[in-house]
């Protein structure tokens, strides 16, 4: 078990480190240039160029910078932004917290109505309730967030006025100086959470429904159900952990697709965490910021899935065995 997580966790750094050097020489062959956005109408001259080239460290060769970089980011230091001159690590550091928690809210909202949902589809199949969600969960499939998210602002903040649309009073700071945390209020991060989780829900629902309808088949469940234990007990105590493998994978894998969606979803409700950031920073051609939380993402998106994959043994000791055996 050792090599195994030892091996895991050489292929996690290589994938981290592939990540970033194409992030690196992706970002630096866009049209346009941090000197522009910096200088504004001055960026004409090219005395005041070559100065702020020099200062930023831009007229090194691209290698060059991009190993200056790593071994900045190897001791803790991400940089300083070429923009505003903020520190990369505070920048980011400001804004994941809301990313997070609408990150962690819509997760838990998705895993909450899907899992019930699939057992009850799983036990009463092709009847109403079954028919219903597939529809409705195959109708949640097909709307991208920026349709969803404004259709449910007009429905909710500005016609019932249930939950606020966006600005100021959705989001508190949190400590003080030039960065403060920024947390967003429980009654706006549940709408922008609600639009985020429609799809996980919609496909954890299904996956789920349809592994636990094949393991209800299977001879352990039929010498269960001859012992005259209940439907519930046996789907919640033989079926529900053997059926989970599918939606363990895609829980693991839905941490990517939930930093793409929050992305927009922010945008949407113009929520100021990491995808509003980025979004900024692509403009205004702030590498390193980019860079900065190119590493979180894809340091946080590798270290899920190795959990994922490690919690494999617990649900089902065969994986266990057969890793030793391995």
């Amino acid at each position: 078990m050792l090599s195994y997580v030892g091996w895991r966790f050489v292929r996690m750094l290589s994938v981290v480190f592939a990540v970033t050097l194409f992030t690196f020489f992706l970002l630096n062959l866009l049209p346009g240039s941090p000197i522009n956005a910096i200088l504004g109408p001055a960026a004409g001259d090219p005395a005041a160029r070559a100065e702020l080239t020099n200062q930023l460290g831009l007229n090194h060769p691209l290698f060059e910078r991009y190993f200056i970089w790593l071994g900045h980011a190897l001791h803790g230091n991400l940089g300083q932004s070429y923009v505003s001159d903020q520190s990369v690590t505070s920048a980011i550091a400001q804004r994941v917290p809301l990313t997070l928690e609408l990150m962690i809210m819509a997760e838990v909202i998705s895993l909450g109505l899907a899992i019930p949902m699939a057992m009850v589809c799983s036990l009463w199949p092709d009847k109403w309730f079954d028919k219903f969600t597939s529809g409705s969960t195959l109708l949640l499939l097909a709307l991208p967030a920026f349709i969803l998210g404004p259709a449910l602002i007009y429905l909710f903040a500005i016609r019932f006025h249930v939950f606020p649309a966006s600005g100021e009073s959705t989001w508190f700071t949190i400590g003080g100086g030039t960065s403060p945390t920024i947390i967003a209020t429980p009654q706006s991060i549940l709408l922008p959470a609600i639009v985020l989780s429609a799809g996980q829900l919609a496909l954890f629902a299904r996956v789920l429904r349809g592994d636990l309808l094949a393991t209800l088949k299977s001879e352990f469940i039929l010498m269960a159900r001859s012992k005259g234990f209940s439907r519930w007990y046996v789907l919640l105590h033989h079926a529900l952990r053997p059926s989970s493998f599918s939606l363990m994978s895609l829980v693991g894998l839905s941490v990517g697709g939930l930093l793409a969606g929050a992305l927009i979803v922010e945008n949407v409700f113009a929520l100021p965490g990491m995808g509003t950031l980025l979004i900024t920073s692509i403009e205004k051609r702030d590498y390193l910021i980019v860079q900065g939380m190119v590493v979180l993402i894809a340091t946080g998106f590798v270290t899920v899935n190795f959990v994922t994959d490690a919690l494999y043994g617990v649900l089902d000791p065969r994986v266990r065995r057969a890793r030793l055996i391995g």
